[in-house]
């Protein structure tokens, strides 16, 4: 494949052209144009916020892991089924400048393992459980070294780059 160039384009019907926003700046427009409207309905969870109140969760969370040391290009995963934390986390690494890899909900221990080394998160924000799943559990014995660690220094023989986990809140 020596010699060939990539390239990318746009093909569309649309006369509208393509904005070369980030997704966290197209967040903030929307906040500024329409703050008060809904943006996120959560039935389950009974959550409904407007898009000044998912820009206020989205603001507070990248601050957070900004915080926690994460740098602009690390990646963290998010390990969850549907629920509003994973809408927020999503918004949340693009404004950090992270890299968000969604890990499926059904894996099992061995495919976790896999993922998470074989992208390199530095983080992994999940759930306690999903259905028949222990997410925490399985951690726990992934990584045994949790039990000890400092928060945000694990340093865990089997997931090596894995620094943070951060445990979303049981309903």
């Amino acid at each position: 494949m020596s010699g060939r160039r990539l390239a990318s384009f746009v093909s569309s019907t649309s006369s509208v052209p393509l904005r070369y926003v980030t997704i966290g700046r197209q967040l903030d427009e929307t906040v500024e144009k329409w703050p008060d409207r809904p943006a996120l309905i959560v039935r389950h969870q009974d959550v409904r916020w407007t898009w000044r109140e998912l820009g206020r969760a989205a603001d507070d969370l990248a601050a957070s892991l900004v915080e926690l040391g994460l740098k602009p290009g690390e990646r963290i995963g998010i390990w969850s089924p549907n629920r509003y934390e994973w809408v927020v986390t999503q918004f949340a690494s693009a404004k950090a400048g992270l890299i968000l890899v969604n890990i499926n909900p059904a894996y099992r221990l061995a495919e976790l393992e896999y993922v998470l080394n074989k992208v390199g998160c530095r983080a992994l924000i999940h759930a306690d459980r999903f259905k028949t799943s222990d997410y925490t559990g399985m951690l726990l014995e992934l990584c045994p070294e949790i039990a000890t660690a400092p928060a945000g220094s694990l340093k865990a023989r089997r997931i090596p780059e894995l620094r943070t986990l951060i445990r979303i809140a049981a309903d």
